[in-house]
């Protein structure tokens, strides 16, 4: 049986739509009839070779890390205590551990030094059909909102924000009277605010994105206040805090960017033990200045993408109906210039690629 399949033959090369043979099922492994598969930024940085020294793949390749869809084909060897069947739809947790270091034994599989990441290393999403190890997808047939272009996005966009949003409430920076800044409003951003929201206990709730239109989005997901920062100095975002919140400096931010000047702004505005939660990956290095966070105990958490827990969480909030989604969806045939799209930062949510 044949499928069809967008996969990368080298990098910095267009994805080849192709037909290539269905795979065949391993013994604790589920056939998945993908129904639709998220497109992260991260997808067209692996095509473009940003991760070829840390996360190498060999060719031909398919990409897409964040899928949904219904198991057509069960193992010889799945249990029946996996509570799973044909027909079941499922969301795949992407991070696969080796399940035997210390971090995958605390349930981090994400920070596995020898696992594997869907997408990055196994083949993902951007084919008719996948493969996945059993105890790596999760059933999600109770489901509020059940529609797989919604819950693709939940096991990247969904979770790695909810993940960083967890460490700066972990370190005390959200509550009552404190100030959380979400910088960059794109596939991540989106739910960042709506987590800050959820999770802030009472936080002033501001968006930072370098366009009108993801701002308007970060309202209508709960922003108290936005302020476009493109072409504005650290003292232009410091005079419109002041002016939204009385204060010039924020208790948190998470970053969604990564970029040189998104680290920058945020060190700026960042106030005595403030904390940065960094999830964005688009620039190479971080810099920090020294005196300022030594002397004001300030504080830099890294935050990379999330655990199974971290999931379970997240798709229990979507059951309950309390996360909103802003889906862009495309086809297969299109992806190569909806990766162009998201390289530029055109895409005002999360693309998904969809499926019949």
């Amino acid at each position: 049986m044949k499928m069809r399949a967008a996969r990368m033959h080298g990098y910095d090369q267009p994805l080849e739509i192709e037909e290539v043979p269905v795979p065949d099922v391993g013994r604790n492994q589920v056939l998945l009839k993908v129904a639709a598969t998220g497109m992260c930024r991260s997808d067209y940085q692996l095509v473009d070779g940003y991760f070829r020294a840390g996360l190498p793949v060999e060719f031909p390749f398919i990409p897409g890390h964040e899928v949904a869809g219904t198991i057509a084909d069960l193992g010889a060897d799945v249990p029946k205590s996996a509570g799973l069947s044909e027909g079941d739809l499922v969301v795949v947790d992407p991070n696969w551990g080796d399940g035997i270091c210390r971090q995958c034994h605390e349930g981090n599989e994400q920070l596995c030094s020898d696992g594997q990441l869907v997408g990055f290393g196994p083949n993902g999403g951007f084919a008719e059909y996948m493969l996945a190890p059993y105890d790596h997808v999760i059933a999600v047939g109770d489901q509020h909102d059940q529609h797989p272009e919604c819950l693709a996005p939940l096991t990247d966009a969904g979770i790695t924000p909810y993940r960083g949003m967890k460490k700066l409430l972990a370190a005390g920076k959200l509550g009552a009277g404190r100030t959380v800044v979400v910088n960059g409003i794109g596939g991540l951003g989106g739910y960042a605010v709506q987590y800050a929201r959820l999770l802030g206990g009472g936080a002033t709730v501001l968006g930072f994105a370098r366009s009108d239109e993801k701002l308007s989005l970060a309202r209508e997901y709960g922003a108290h206040h936005t302020v476009n920062v493109r072409d504005k100095s650290a003292e232009d975002v410091q005079n419109k805090l002041e002016d939204m919140t009385g204060r010039r400096t924020v208790d948190a931010v998470l970053d969604c960017a990564g970029s040189a000047d998104s680290l920058g702004l945020a060190a700026a505005i960042l106030g005595p033990e403030g904390a940065i939660s960094q999830v964005g990956l688009m620039g190479d290095r971080v810099e920090l200045p020294i005196f300022p966070f030594v002397s004001g105990e300030r504080s830099y958490f890294g935050s990379f993408w999330g655990n199974h827990n971290d999931l379970q969480e997240v798709l229990a909030l979507a059951g309950q109906g309390a996360i909103k989604h802003h889906i862009v969806p495309t086809k297969l045939d299109d992806v190569n210039d909806t990766m162009q799209a998201l390289g530029r930062g055109d895409i005002v949510g999360r693309a998904v690629v969809m499926f019949d």
